[in-house]
């Protein structure tokens, strides 16, 4: 991986041991350049998530996707998810729109009217006089693979295979049969930060009693155990007060657990991040997912979607809104502080700060992006690189 184009020295307190660390320089948040280069390096050369694989594409359509900076073709035959490149192979014209999916046999060119297979084939090439071997011109395929119910593609082909990114999330969040679960609600939300002050926002909660005063009533902040990553994740749990069931402004629900879940999990919730753009919210009765486009240094798209198992979506009587208004009024709350965070770094004042020790995720995050941006590549932060000793970080449940 070629290093970022930023000060690698002032990167150098951030990969300091758990205790000694500080944040990111502010090149990292502001810096078009870095942005470019995290597109071409992070988002286009790793897993990206680009959202549930039935809200994307039923059997017989094709979609346009945004994959960082580029735009994709989703296309579904039978059960078969394929990706392509979203450019035809005549004059590069764009092929599918980025927007809703669309029912069709074809895709086909508005330029030229090339047309190809949803395999990716072409098809017919109309008019087109000179010889022409079809196998030639078939569209660009980009690796599309899916795991727990969610699509991820990797534009430039290089990532290992989703098994080896996943890692071990893949056990300890199949308890919650993600793969079974359906959007009972999505909210899009428009933030004025870098997608990375949104991720470290979630993964840390020595903000919680400035900012969350509901979730405070609901959750002993400074509950949990820290998880320990084989893949490119981070994470760890939360407890739930005695009188409370799940997150919800009065503790309460009206559903019963997921479907399997038992012993402990009924007690917590657990809160993952899965590099580089989705943020899971695993609670006993529901999944929140918070999937992240970075459109530019200080803005990023956040869809949050609630998930419930499909049979209890389709249910008439069933309504999300204990759900969804609780997490509603708590992202709106960290949308604020994540903007006044974007302000503030970019000031000529700011220098990195130190990290608590309430922040062990998030110095798990920053080691993992500030060794990418010296050129070392993508590796997991192993918990004992993470917690001292004399450290109040969270336990790690091995």
């Amino acid at each position: 991986m070629d290093p970022a184009p930023l000060d690698h020295e002032a990167v150098a307190g951030t990969l300091a041991p758990f205790g000694h660390s500080s944040g990111l320089p502010a090149a990292a948040y502001h810096s078009p350049e870095v942005f470019s280069w995290e597109h071409d390096r992070l988002f286009n050369g790793t897993w990206f998530c680009v959202g549930r694989v039935d809200d994307l594409v039923q059997p017989g359509q094709v979609r346009g996707i945004q994959v960082g900076n580029e735009t994709a073709v989703m296309a579904r035959d039978g059960k078969t998810v394929r990706a392509f490149s979203n450019v035809c192979r005549h004059r590069g014209h764009e092929l599918v729109p980025v927007g809703e999916a669309r029912d069709t046999r074809f895709i086909r060119c508005p330029y030229h009217a090339w047309t190809y297979r949803l395999d990716g084939s072409l098809k017919t090439a109309p008019t087109f006089t000179n010889p022409l071997d079809e196998a030639d011109y078939s569209l660009v395929p980009i690796r599309v693979e899916t795991w727990g119910g969610w699509a991820f593609v990797n534009v430039d082909g290089s990532a290992p295979a989703l098994e080896e990114h996943v890692g071990n999330l893949n056990d300890l969040l199949g308890t919650y049969r993600a793969a079974g679960l359906a959007v009972a609600h999505q909210k899009n939300y428009l933030v004025a930060a870098n997608w990375k002050v949104i991720v470290e926002n979630f993964n840390e909660c020595y903000h919680c009693t400035s900012i969350h005063p509901a979730l405070c009533e609901v959750t002993p902040v400074g509950s949990g155990a820290d998880l320990e990553p084989t893949g490119l994740w981070w994470g760890g749990t939360m407890d739930l007060k005695d009188h409370v069931a799940t997150m919800s402004i009065d503790g309460t629900t009206p559903q019963p657990p997921l479907p399997g879940l038992e012993g402990t999990a009924l007690r917590k919730v657990l809160y993952v991040s899965l590099f580089p753009n989705l943020l899971i919210s695993a609670h006993p009765d529901y999944v929140l997912v918070h999937r992240l486009t970075p459109l530019s240094p200080a803005e990023t798209e956040v869809e949050c979607a609630w998930l419930f198992p499909a049979g209890t979506v389709t249910d008439h009587d069933f309504d999300p809104a204990y759900a969804v208004d609780f997490w509603d009024l708590t992202n709106r709350e960290d949308w604020a502080v994540c903007e006044g965070v974007q302000r503030g770094t970019g000031n000529f004042g700011y220098r990195p700060g130190p990290l608590s020790s309430w922040e062990a995720t998030v110095y798990q995050f920053l080691t993992m992006i500030g060794r990418a941006y010296l050129g070392e590549g993508l590796t997991p932060s192993p918990v004992e690189e993470r917690v001292t000793s004399g450290s109040v970080a969270k336990e790690v449940a091995k």
